[in-house]
């Protein structure tokens, strides 16, 4: 019970998980840090567009969850790209996710996910079918996922 209130307070006060933006620039980018974006990237495009807001909302959280600056969000970001033209599925990404996230964690991602999902004012049944998806790939609740929803709509608010 404690690492779970640990999660949840590190999710609240802060990063997920600190990181160090020097080394990032030597070894590119973590298989957690890709895996997270390349879903995210796949919600953004899910309306048809990656649009000017979106791509705004997943720089801040890419800023603020991994601590990093804004070139090494752009090289993630191409990277994620990369990986989401390539995939066949989501398997690989949320196994990722599964392994090296705790449940605080993934319901920070479910934020994030309702924060780009949010982002640009409308939301696509597309957008909200992937987000329902991978969420329920993570084991997610749907409790869950309706507070991460509420949380995201609260703060754009």
């Amino acid at each position: 019970m404690s690492k779970f209130l640990d999660a949840i307070r590190a999710a609240v006060h802060g990063s997920v998980r600190p990181h160090d933006s020097a080394h990032a620039a030597e070894t590119g980018p973590s298989e957690v840090e890709v895996a997270a974006c390349t879903l995210l990237l796949d919600i953004a495009y899910a309306d048809g567009e990656f649009s000017a807001p979106e791509r705004a909302h997943l720089e801040s959280v890419l800023a603020r969850q991994f601590g990093l600056d804004a070139e090494a969000g752009r090289r993630l970001i191409a990277v994620a790209e990369q990986e989401r033209a390539r995939a066949v599925d989501y398997f690989h990404f949320t196994s990722v996710l599964q392994r090296e996230y705790d449940l605080g964690q993934k319901m920070v991602l479910a934020e994030v996910m309702w924060g780009l999902v949010l982002a640009d004012g409308t939301i696509a049944d597309r957008e909200q079918y992937l987000t329902r998806k991978i969420a329920n790939l993570l084991d997610l609740e749907p409790g869950y996922l309706a507070q991460a929803k509420s949380t995201a709509a609260s703060r754009r608010e």
